[in-house]
């Protein structure tokens, strides 16, 4: 067993050989779209997996060319681990090449929190909508931006068999375009449309739901919870999700965007967030907490953002407490001696916001891997509170509904062993006719409520606008 890899020339970039397959169920596009960031070197397409994991509660199925079983009351990060050793054991990557050469790769769910703590069943919840959806991949494109090249990674017995698992993908890749050519053209009275949102909360409720939240801190319950609201509206019924998409991410460039099309549901991010990466033993977290408006063609405004920013006593101290949280988080699971913070509250700029980012650094310890530190660190203490678990209590008894892919987190585990998510916020959902995201920030005993709603509003605002330049575009072409 091995890796093989072989150049495309008729695919030069991620973008164009997504285009062709991105309608086919289980396909995946973990897009570096902003590529002025740091962290923005890989893309990665997924597609055509050899099996699937996908489940809610205690129920998970796993989907194969070998059939279907079902199995019930199982941890949900022990099931993706036997999946991949099921499929391939110990498989180490091609040296030098892209940190993602094949494995499993999906979304694990914010309520997958469920089945590692005990929580109260208080918000409504969507039943169609999965706590986890995983694809185990024998095949991933992957787009270096620096090299400006790409290369398609095949898990093979041999030589000759990965000669034909090869053309299988690109016969396959061909059929595709052919299907995706009609979508990409699109219903312009379809799409010509203003999507009316609906949000759970007015400006007054989600004022309320902040004094809530800090009374609880008032009283001792916690140190900060991440509360957020939810957006909900229809779309028409042949409304392009991946069309949207391309408006998305060119509107709204992020370092760890991506499009997963599970069939009946969609989920489209514009993260700006890493949650954690391993790389061998080195692992790294960069949590997010603080965030400005930024303002691009208004050079002074956006440096008085930026100064704001960095001198908020607040926003450091819900930065440092979300700090500590995953430092604790980490050693569970790292070498207490190796976890460090490399960078406290530095100020990262993206497309439509500043924030404050912090890095933390660690090394596994002997035995433990990537999905022993996912379950340790599961879900993102920057989007939870701190204390963790109580934090999480106290937003299923103030969120009306539950959050499902919101907060949870995107991206890959490699056979080798290496992993990168993100935190899946700037995130829409796509099921049936409409389209939903949310958007929160991080509550402390001085918020204020009026800030703390206009800050929901400012990371929504990149979201509201790509459906507005999606209905320019299409109007205009119309």
């Amino acid at each position: 067993m091995g890796i093989f890899e072989f150049t495309l020339d008729q695919y030069d970039d991620a973008a164009g050989l997504f285009a062709h397959i991105h309608h086919y169920p289980y396909s995946l596009w973990l897009d570096s779209a902003d590529a002025k960031h740091p962290d923005s070197r890989y893309s990665f397409v997924a597609a055509f997996p050899v099996e699937t994991i996908e489940g809610k509660g205690v129920r998970y199925v796993m989907t194969s060319k070998e059939g279907q079983m079902c199995i019930e009351d199982v941890d949900p990060f022990e099931l993706v681990r036997a999946r991949m050793r099921y499929w391939r054991l110990d498989l180490q990557g091609l040296e030098g090449g892209a940190p993602f050469q094949g494995g499993a790769a999906g979304f694990f769910g914010y309520d997958i929190g469920r089945r590692l703590e005990v929580l109260p069943d208080i918000a409504e919840d969507d039943p169609s909508m999965p706590d986890m959806t995983i694809g185990i991949y024998d095949c991933v494109y992957a787009f270096d931006h620096t090299k400006k090249k790409g290369v398609l990674y095949v898990q093979a017995e041999d030589a000759p068999a990965a000669e034909i698992r090869k053309a299988h993908y690109l016969k396959m890749v061909e059929q595709g375009a052919g299907k995706a050519t009609a979508p990409m053209s699109r219903n312009r009275k379809a799409a010509a449309f203003t999507p009316q949102w609906r949000s759970n909360f007015d400006e007054d409720g989600y004022k309320a739901l902040v004094e809530k939240t800090v009374d609880y801190i008032r009283a001792g319950d916690i140190f900060q919870a991440n509360i957020s609201q939810r957006f909900d509206a229809d779309l028409p019924k042949n409304f392009d999700s991946f069309a949207h998409y391309q408006t998305l991410r060119a509107v709204n460039p992020a370092p760890f965007a991506s499009y997963f099309n599970m069939g009946n549901i969609v989920i489209a991010s514009a993260s700006p967030e890493r949650f954690l990466v391993v790389d061998g033993i080195a692992v790294q977290t960069k949590p997010i907490k603080g965030t400005r408006p930024r303002v691009a063609d208004n050079p002074v405004l956006d440096h008085l953002y930026r100064n704001s920013l960095e001198n908020s006593e607040k926003d450091r101290s819900e930065n440092v407490m979300i700090v500590d949280l995953l430092r604790n988080d980490l050693s569970k699971v790292c070498r207490p001696d190796r976890v460090k913070v490399s960078a406290l509250c530095a100020l990262e700029s993206f497309a439509r916001v500043h924030h404050l980012v912090s890095t933390i650094t660690g090394e596994l310890r002997y035995g433990y891997d990537a999905l022993d530190l996912l379950r340790a660190c599961f879900p993102g203490g920057s989007i939870t509170g701190a204390p963790k678990i109580r934090a999480m209590e106290i937003i299923e008894t103030l969120e009306p509904t539950r959050r499902g892919p919101y907060c949870g987190s995107m991206g890959y585990i490699g056979f080798d062993g290496n992993m990168d998510t993100n935190i899946l916020i700037r995130t829409l959902v796509y099921h049936d006719s409409g389209v939903s995201f949310q958007v929160g920030g991080g509550i402390v005993v001085d918020s204020d409520p009026a800030a703390e709603y206009e800050e929901t509003l400012v990371k929504a605002r990149g979201l509201f606008d790509s459906f507005d330049a999606f209905h320019n575009k299409d109007a205009e072409a119309a």
